[in-house]
């Protein structure tokens, strides 16, 4: 059995197509790259998520511990009874 070889066009066809194949190629690795990127940023932002529903949840099932409601007093600027407060406005 004789093989007849490939004529010019048959050539050039199949370099484009293998032009194409390979700029397909990387375009598609460039998506994939994009992607990993989102996905690595949504992790992020869930871990985070979940770190800020752990304490919140902590809150709540500490919120009639006296040391809690002194602290969350004192982050809201509230002071006691007889105690004075200063503020430094040097900053």
């Amino acid at each position: 059995m004789e093989f007849k070889r490939a004529g010019f066009l048959t050539k050039l066809v199949v370099l484009a197509l293998l032009i194409y194949m390979a700029t397909s190629l990387l375009e598609l690795r460039g998506k994939i790259q994009t992607v990993r990127d989102q996905r690595d940023g949504l992790v992020q932002q869930v871990t985070d998520q979940e770190l800020e529903n752990h304490q919140l949840r902590e809150a709540i099932a500490n919120s009639d511990d006296p040391e809690m409601l002194e602290q969350v007093a004192r982050d809201r600027g509230y002071v006691e009874q007889g105690e004075t407060l200063f503020i430094d406005v040097a900053n």
